[in-house]
């Protein structure tokens, strides 16, 4: 049986840190399935729709690595693409409180799915969505930052 991960959020954009983690996984596991979160309870930046193209873009020289969406809970979503592993990125100790909460509530959910951490590099420790876009609304340089396709797209969208 093919191991599959499923690496999920709200990708407001896929940062260099989003792709160190979905590229280290691919190396690891059989498929990884990008799993975009269409969080109603979110306003984000960009659709679900520029999400995932600008996540296609970003990982399409990842053979094992496909880009979906889904709604709703994540236990429910890795049901219905057969995956047994959520794959997450860690930055620094307050994401790990968090992240242990949500591991807990997800083995709660379903025992056979196992969380697969992974430390993010050093150079993406700081790096987050929101901290992307509060520099790109200000015309801030955020290459380095975000692949090339996401840095024209946060011109776009501030520009207008």
């Amino acid at each position: 049986m093919k191991t599959i991960a499923v690496c999920s959020g709200s990708f407001d954009p896929v940062t260099l840190g989003h792709l160190d983690i979905i590229k280290r996984g691919s190396q690891v596991f059989e498929k990884v399935i990008v799993g975009v979160l269409n969080n109603i309870n979110k306003k984000p930046l960009f659709t679900v729709e520029e999400r995932l193209e600008m996540l296609r873009e970003a990982t399409k020289d990842l053979p094992n690595v496909t880009v979906d969406s889904f709604d709703g809970l994540l236990i429910d979503y890795m049901r219905k693409v057969n995956a047994k592993v959520i794959l997450r990125g860690l930055r620094a100790i307050s994401d790990f409180e968090y992240e242990m909460q949500i591991a807990a509530m997800n083995r709660k959910l379903d025992e056979e799915i196992e969380t697969f951490f992974i430390m993010t590099k050093n150079e993406y420790s700081f790096l987050s969505s929101s901290i992307v876009k509060e520099v790109a609304k200000y015309n801030g340089d955020v290459s380095g930052l975000v692949p090339p396709v996401v840095e024209k797209a946060l011109k776009e969208k501030f520009s207008s």
